[in-house]
């Protein structure tokens, strides 16, 4: 494991600019996509040849959107609090 700690104004940047993009709203944009996606799979609402194509692959695409919502949201943890940790060993805590 390497010594350096090291948190550039450009890492910084990168970091608030990643951080404002998961917490201004895409992990709630996945979710109304996802809840679109849910009621798109009802024939009383959606029907036709490619509507049924559609809810055959609807729970592998709803499954993946689910996925990288929830790594989104770990990365998102994870860059926040390998930044605090970066910080407080460079004394900028």
């Amino acid at each position: 494991m390497p010594d350096r700690v090291l948190s550039t104004a450009e890492g910084k940047s990168a970091i608030s600019r990643m951080q404002q993009i998961i917490n201004g709203g895409l992990t709630e944009q996945i979710t109304s996509l996802i809840n679109e996606g849910n009621t798109l799979m009802e024939p009383a609402v959606w029907d036709g040849q490619l509507a049924s194509t559609f809810r055959g692959n609807w729970p592998g695409t709803a499954n993946g959107l689910t996925a990288t919502r929830d790594k989104l949201e770990e990365l998102r943890t994870e860059v926040e609090k390998i930044n605090v940790n970066i910080m407080t060993a460079g004394g900028n805590a």
